[in-house]
C-alpha cells in the first residue's frame, strides 16, 4: 500500500527533485499535498517554483502557502547556492510558466484538517525545508502529533560540520525554534542530516544518466543540478553537490538503501557559534533516551539510480 505523506518544502533544486520522485513513484507514494514554507529564496519563489515542478510532472497535486518566516528571527535565504529564482539553471533557461494554483488554505491549516480528518498513523509528513510550518501546526493542534505515523525531515548534522555556519546545517539554522520545537514534541522522528546526505553526491557520471536515462523530466532535472553543482564543487573542491533532500521520498520507496541508528538529539537554540547545531548522542555518551532515528550511511550507487529510473516515469 502507497505511503500517503504531506511533503513540506521550500524549493529549491533538491527539493524539486524530491518533488518529482514523490509525483513519479504513484506505487509507493501518495501525495496528498505541497505545503511550502520560505527558505531556500522567499516564500513568493519557493511557491511558484512548486507550482512550476509540478506543472513539469504533469501530475495532479494540491500546492499550499505556508510561512514566510521563521517564528522568531529574520529569514535566512540560499540564493548563493540555488540562484535568484531559487531554481536557476545551467543553461539559463527557467522552468515553464505553472498552470497549478495555489489552495485557499494556509499550509499549517491543511496539515492539521488532514491529518485530523484520516486515521490515525496513516498520514507520514516529509519536511524538507525549515521546520516552521511543522512547528506550527503541531503548536495549533497538539493532538495531530501522535496521529502521525512518522515525520522525516532534511535537516541537522550530527558529526559532520553545518553547512550555513560551521555548527550548523541550513533548514535547522534558519529556524532552529521551530526545530527544537518539533525534535522535543515526542513526534515519531527521523533525521536525514548532512552525515548522510553528503554521501550523495552528484558526479559528472551519475548527472549524465539522469541526462541520458531520465526521459524527458530527467533533461530538465539534469539541466538543473548543473546549476545546483557549481556552488559546491567551488567552495569544497567536491566531485558535485550532495543532493540532499530526495533522500527522504528514497527513504520511503526503498528503507533498505540506507542505514539508521536511534539516538538523542537536541537542537541548540542559545544565541552564539552553535546557534541551530543538532547535538546528537551517536554514541550514547549521555543517558537521555534516544529520539530521533538518525540516517548514517547509504547506498549512493542505489539512490541515484532510483532517482534517474522514476524520472523516466514522467
Amino acid at each position: 500500500m502507497a505511503k500517503r505523506i504531506i511533503l513540506d518544502c521550500d524549493p529549491g533544486h533538491d527539493d524539486a527533485v524530491a518533488i518529482l520522485l514523490a509525483l513519479a513513484s504513484t506505487e509507493e507514494i501518495e501525495l496528498l499535498g505541497l505545503t511550502v514554507v520560505g527558505g531556500n529564496v522567499p516564500l513568493h519563489s519557493t511557491l511558484l517554483n512548486a507550482r512550476k515542478v509540478v506543472t513539469l510532472a504533469q501530475r495532479e497535486c494540491k500546492v499550499f502557502a505556508g510561512c514566510p518566516r521563521p517564528m522568531m528571527r529574520d529569514i535566512v535565504t540560499a540564493e548563493h547556492v540555488h540562484g535568484e529564482t531559487g531554481l536557476d539553471s545551467g543553461s539559463g533557461q527557467p522552468l515553464g510558466e505553472p498552470t497549478v494554483g495555489v489552495e485557499p488554505d494556509h499550509a499549517a491549516n491543511f496539515i492539521v484538517d488532514t491529518i485530523r480528518a484520516e486515521p490515525e498513523q496513516s498520514v507520514t509528513l516529509v519536511a524538507i525545508g525549515p521546520l516552521t510550518n511543522i512547528a506550527i501546526a503541531f503548536a495549533m493542534a497538539p493532538d495531530i502529533i501522535p496521529r502521525v505515523r512518522e515525520l522525516v525531515i532534511m535537516g541537522g548534522a550530527g558529526f559532520e560540520p553545518g553547512n550555513i555556519t560551521p555548527a550548523a546545517e541550513f533548514n535547522i539554522y534558519v529556524d532552529p525554534q521551530a526545530a527544537r520545537a518539533v525534535f522535543e514534541s515526542g513526534v515519531n522522528l527521523t533525521m536525514f542530516g548532512l552525515d548522510l546526505t553528503h554521501q550523495m553526491l552528484i558526479t559528472p557520471d551519475r548527472l549524465a544518466k539522469i541526462n541520458a536515462d531520465g526521459g524527458r523530466v530527467g533533461k530538465v532535472v539534469g539541466d538543473l543540478l548543473d546549476f545546483f553543482n557549481q556552488y559546491d564543487i567551488s567552495k569544497y573542491g567536491w566531485e558535485g553537490a550532495p543532493l540532499h533532500d530526495p533522500c527522504t521520498i528514497a527513504y520511503l520507496i526503498e528503507p533498505a538503501i540506507f542505514d539508521m541508528k536511534k539516538m538523542h538529539v537536541v537542537v541548540d537554540t542559545t544565541d552564539g557559534p552553535s546557534l541551530g547545531r543538532t547535538v546528537t548522542d551517536w554514541w550514547a555518551a549521555t543517558d537521555e533516551t534516544p529520539n530521533v532515528l538518525v540516517a548514517t550511511r547509504g547506498d549512493a550507487d542505489r539512490f541515484f539510480a532510483l532517482i534517474t529510473e522514476r524520472l523516466s516515469l514522467l
